[in-house]
């Protein structure tokens, strides 16, 4: 992966900033504050991936054998997460609770804070040693 430089981080922060600026006007604009949901999906969403990727991770001592599970797990969970966090709004809009107006900001702001935490990980994961 290419090193990231400061306009990565620049441009990444920017893309962050304004996925959290839609999903806060989509509860702002329309009075209600239900689509402010999507914001705790997509920050949880990447914390069983991370956990299930340290727990995975074997040392001399340890057999490896049954780390592809473990990992397969986190993926499984982070992977439902985000899933939540797209179809929440959808739902909450079927059901009348927010209008499609709010969804449809809070679906994208959602999709680009997902997008950029994504982004973060690419740009900044340390090279394993082999």
């Amino acid at each position: 992966m290419p090193h990231a430089g400061l306009k990565t981080i620049i441009a990444l922060s920017f893309v962050l900033a304004v996925g959290f600026l839609l999903v806060i006007l989509s509860c702002a604009l329309w009075h209600n504050y239900h689509p402010l949901l999507v914001v705790a999906t997509y920050v949880i969403a990447p914390i069983p991936n991370w956990v299930c990727g340290h727990c995975a991770n074997p040392d001399d001592f340890v057999d490896g054998s049954g780390t592809a599970v473990v990992v397969d797990l986190g993926r499984f969970c982070t992977g439902f997460l985000v899933v939540m966090g797209i179809a929440l709004p959808i739902i909450l809009a079927h059901s009348d609770l927010i209008s499609v107006g709010a969804m449809a900001m809070s679906v994208v702001g959602g999709l680009l804070i997902y997008g950029t935490i994504i982004s973060f990980g690419m740009f900044f994961q340390e090279e394993q040693e082999f």
